[in-house]
């Protein structure tokens, strides 16, 4: 955030930047007063309590307001890193209240970086948890679609890169979904 503040500020730009816990948004945001949220690839999977996101969605939705979500597939998440070339469910594809615990020295971001603290705690989250988690927080479901790409290379060394720049499994790639697209409304 203070990088941010140094580029508003080069840039002329008044900006307010509010920082805090995500599960804390309705406290320090006004409420039902955003006519969009947006989650992108990879955001729901820090998240341990997918209900609690849902409700922090519909408390900052206005009326008529929408959410659009962009998140690899639970299906994609809970694939095993293997090096045998088969694709096996090996980690949760249900919320559970334990983390899935890594412990790795890199990151996704090319950097050559070295990092001092490496474990991360992720959760996932299967495909009808997160639509009841909305549906039970008062959104409407407006549009749902799975897709048998990705914007990353998410299995190594199986996957090709398409024209349209995602990745898609190189065998058989519509034996599993990728990523989904879900959209949602608020009616109240």
């Amino acid at each position: 955030i203070a990088e941010a503040r140094t580029l508003a500020a080069e840039l002329g730009h008044e900006v307010e930047f509010i920082e805090a816990e995500l599960y804390e948004a309705t406290e320090v945001l006004p409420q039902h007063s955003f006519d969009l949220v947006f989650t992108g690839i990879g955001a729901l999977g820090w998240l341990p309590d997918i209900k609690r996101w849902a409700g922090v969605v519909a408390g900052l939705l206005a009326p008529d307001g929408r959410l659009f979500l962009r998140e690899g597939h639970p299906v994609l998440w809970s694939l095993g890193d293997r090096t045998d070339g088969l694709l096996a469910i090996e980690h949760p594809y249900f919320e559970h209240e334990e983390p899935t615990v890594w412990d790795e020295p890199g990151t996704y971001v090319d950097t050559d970086v070295e990092f001092a603290h490496t474990v991360t705690h992720e959760w996932n989250h299967g495909i009808g948890e997160i639509i009841s988690a909305l549906l039970e927080a008062g959104l409407t479901i407006t549009g749902f679609v799975e897709h048998d790409s990705v914007p990353w290379e998410a299995v190594d060394g199986q996957m090709e890169l398409l024209d349209n720049g995602e990745w898609q499994l190189r065998d058989r790639p519509r034996r599993l979904p990728h990523t989904y697209t879900l959209q949602a409304i608020n009616l109240n």
